[in-house]
C-alpha cells in the first residue's frame, strides 16, 4: 500500500484499479439527469451509475425490469453532459443482453455511441459470460453486479439477503473469480453478508463496490435519491441518510403555495 494517495483529475477504470491497490477506498452514486450529475460531480464523487433504478425513482415503477435500452441511453446522455471527473457506468437494463450476446453487444454498443458513457453493468455471473465476452471483445468496458440482482427479482421472489448459505456463496465467489478473469474491471456486490463480501475483495485485485455488503469491500454505492431523503418510504438497514430533502422540499413548496395564495410573492422587488 502506498503511502501517499493519488489525486485524479478524471477517473477511469484503471484508475479505480490503481485506488484499490493503494487502499484508496471508491465512492459511487447514482444519477439519472444533468442538475444532479453536475452537483455529483462537483462533489467528488469517483463513479457515477445511470442505473436502471431509474425505472423506480424517476418513473415510479416497482421494479427494476419495466426501463428500456433507449431510456437508458437518454438519461445516461442527460448525466454524461454534466461530468468533467467521475468515470459514468451505464447500466445494461433487463432484456437488452440476457438472451443473446450478439444482442448483449449491439446494446452496449448504442449505449456508448448515443450517451457517451465509459462503461456498461450487467447483472450475472457464468449465466452470462458469452455475453461479458462479446461486449468485452469490442473495447467496451464492462463492471460486473452479483449477490441480490434486481433484474431477478421474480426469480428470487424477495429482496432479501443473498448468498447467507454455503452453496449460494461458494457460486458467488466463484463469479466473482470468473469475472475477473472474463476482463471486467469493477465489480457490484449488493445485500450479501459483510464478511462474504470481504473475502471475495480480498479475493481480486479489482474492486468490489458494495452496497449493503458492509465496509471490507473497496467502495461503496448507494442510489442518490436514498441517501438524500428524497425517498422516505425506503429505509434498509444499509442505507445512511445523510439528508431529508422529502421534509425539507415539501415544506419549501408548501410556503411556495402559501405565498401565491396569499398574494405575498412576488413582491415589488420581484417584478419588472
Amino acid at each position: 500500500m502506498s503511502a501517499t494517495k493519488k489525486d485524479y483529475k478524471r477517473i477511469t477504470t484503471k484508475s479505480l484499479i490503481e485506488m484499490k491497490a493503494d487502499g484508496q477506498k471508491i465512492s459511487m452514486l447514482t444519477s439519472y439527469d444533468y442538475s444532479m450529475a453536475k452537483i455529483v460531480d462537483a462533489a467528488g464523487v469517483d463513479v457515477i451509475l445511470v442505473g436502471d433504478s431509474a425505472s423506480n425513482v424517476m418513473a415510479g415503477h416497482v421494479t427494476t425490469l419495466p426501463i428500456t435500452l433507449d431510456q437508458m441511453i437518454y438519461h445516461a446522455s442527460s448525466v454524461v453532459r454534466a461530468i468533467y471527473r467521475a468515470l459514468v457506468v451505464v447500466d445494461l437494463p433487463f432484456g437488452s443482453y440476457q438472451s443473446d450476446p450478439k444482442e448483449a453487444l449491439r446494446s452496449s454498443i448504442r449505449i456508448m455511441k448515443e450517451s457517451g458513457g465509459h462503461a456498461v453493468k450487467l447483472e450475472g455471473g457464468s449465466e452470462v459470460k458469452e455475453s461479458i465476452k462479446r461486449i468485452l471483445n469490442a473495447g467496451i468496458p464492462v463492471m460486473g453486479h452479483l449477490g441480490l440482482t434486481p433484474q431477478s427479482i421474480y426469480k428470487f421472489g424477495t429482496y432479501t439477503v443473498r448468498a447467507k448459505e454455503e452453496e449460494e456463496a461458494e457460486k458467488l465467489l466463484e463469479d466473482a473469480k470468473l469475472l475477473e478473469q472474463l476482463g471486467c474491471f469493477a465489480i457490484v456486490i449488493e445485500k450479501v453478508p459483510a464478511d462474504l463480501a470481504e473475502k471475495v475483495a480480498k479475493s481480486l485485485s479489482i474492486p468490489v463496490i458494495g452496497i449493503g455488503a458492509g465496509g471490507g469491500v473497496d467502495g461503496q454505492v448507494l442510489v442518490i435519491h436514498d441517501m438524500l431523503g428524497m425517498n422516505n418510504e425506503f429505509s434498509p438497514r444499509f442505507l445512511r441518510r445523510y439528508m431529508n430533502l422529502y421534509d425539507e422540499m415539501k415544506t419549501a413548496i408548501g410556503q411556495y403555495v402559501a405565498d401565491v395564495k396569499s398574494r405575498d410573492f412576488p413582491n415589488e422587488k420581484e417584478q419588472y
